[in-house]
């Protein structure tokens, strides 16, 4: 377990905010399988955008456990800590900076990771934001800008100083995107000048390679991102692990279609049929694309429009497959 200001967490597992994937009901899928964390989509500062639609259903936390984690984006020290207060209004518990993201779209704004070129910037920022709310703020960031200009030492002694309560890096600089390998040597020094928690974060993807950042860094938790998306259950196969040494069992195919049916529903209800139909496309691949015999199946299921039938044809594809492993088994 590690804290943040006054919130103890159920174990060392975190999901990463991901834009256009970690909404409410992917959210509460991974905490349903065993993510002792996690942090809402990233929200933009301008107060312009708040009442959108896109931004509404970004702060929409209703049925969620606490606490409520908000991830906030800009590149203005007063616009920010305005959100900041904003959202506190709103019912976040925690307040999470983004000085990660690597997207064109948001560095071109000069936020996201954009804004580590700039160590002056970072501290208004940061201290601008701690001072605005009388919860705990955090910051996600990565190991710099460059190969040439990674600076997360500097940003991290920054980030102490000025009240943040928790730091989450991303093995990687913005140059990197996501390419090549997340390297963990850097939040291992992170981890031995600074006193507050570390979320180590980059291509945790199995039982073995969490182990691997959790001893080789000594960091407080780690941050699982792009491999939830495929199968959100690795944070119980993790969790497992850590309690018991030992390696769980693959999920069953009735468990696989079980939780991928819950979430449908889910997300048929929280953005209506049409857009849920719409959004639950990228889920069925990313769980699926891998699948035996989906690539059979993929076309129609990618073209039903209506949440009844994307439904039922999912809920086919499991009858055939597990009728198929009965028969193998047989």
């Amino acid at each position: 377990m590690f804290t943040i200001g006054p919130y103890q967490f159920t174990n060392k597992l975190v999901l990463a905010p991901m834009a256009g994937v970690t909404d409410r009901p992917f959210r509460q899928l991974c905490r349903s399988l065993g993510a002792g964390m996690t942090v809402s989509e990233m929200i933009s500062s301008k107060a312009d955008l708040r009442h959108t639609r896109k931004s509404q259903l970004r702060m929409d936390h209703q049925g969620e456990p606490g606490p409520i984690i908000v991830q906030i984006a800009g590149a203005e020290a007063k616009t920010m800590a305005d959100a900041a207060q904003y959202n506190v209004d709103q019912g976040a518990q925690i307040i999470d900076i983004n000085m990660g993201c690597p997207a064109k779209k948001v560095c071109k704004l000069d936020a996201g990771s954009a804004l580590l070129k700039d160590p002056g910037l970072v501290e208004q920022i940061l201290t601008s934001v701690v001072n605005a709310v009388s919860v705990p703020v955090t910051l996600k960031t990565r190991t710099g800008w460059s190969i040439e200009n990674k600076n997360i030492l500097k940003i991290a002694e920054i980030a102490q100083n000025s009240g943040i309560q928790a730091l989450s890096i991303h093995g990687r600089t913005r140059q990197d995107m996501y390419n090549g390998n997340a390297e963990y040597d850097t939040i291992t020094e992170v981890c031995k000048i600074i006193d507050m928690p570390v979320l180590a974060n980059g291509d945790i993807d199995s039982v073995q390679k969490a182990k691997l950042v959790m001893d080789k860094t000594g960091c407080s938790a780690i941050m699982i991102g792009r491999a939830a998306q495929k199968k959100p259950w690795i944070f119980q196969q993790i969790d497992h692990y850590f309690k018991t040494g030992k390696i769980a069992e693959e999920p069953t195919l009735q468990q696989k279609q079980n939780w991928l049916t819950s979430h449908l529903l889910n997300l048929y209800d929280f953005y209506g049929e049409v857009h849920g139909v719409k959004i639950a496309r990228k889920h069925i691949n990313w769980q699926l694309n891998d699948a035996p015999e989906y690539h059979l199946v993929k076309p129609e299921i990618m073209a039903v429009k209506q949440a009844e039938i994307q439904l039922k044809r999912i809920n086919n594809y499991f009858e055939r497959q597990i009728e198929s492993s009965f028969a193998k088994a047989s």
